[in-house]
């Protein structure tokens, strides 16, 4: 299991179509399983308008610990 690594949840795992992506971060002793991202729609970062949007929506200038889902998906964004 690879740390702060985000990646696709597979098909059979637990998660699969409600979550796009699955990463475990440390914090302190314990791992945490961090889930996020719509599994039923596709991103368009590509897009300044879109990105800038999800950008200031999010609040991604502050995203917060590396424990929250907002944190990763900025990240992806």
């Amino acid at each position: 299991m690879a740390i702060n690594k985000p990646r696709r949840i597979r098909e059979g795992e637990p998660g699969h179509g409600r979550k796009k992506s699955v990463v475990y971060v440390k914090d302190g002793d314990t791992v945490k399983k961090v889930m996020f991202g719509d599994a039923n729609m596709s991103i368009k970062k590509n897009q300044s308008g879109r990105r800038a949007n999800f950008r200031s929506r999010h609040n991604c200038d502050e995203p917060g610990p590396k424990t929250k889902a907002r944190y990763w998906s900025c990240k992806a964004w």
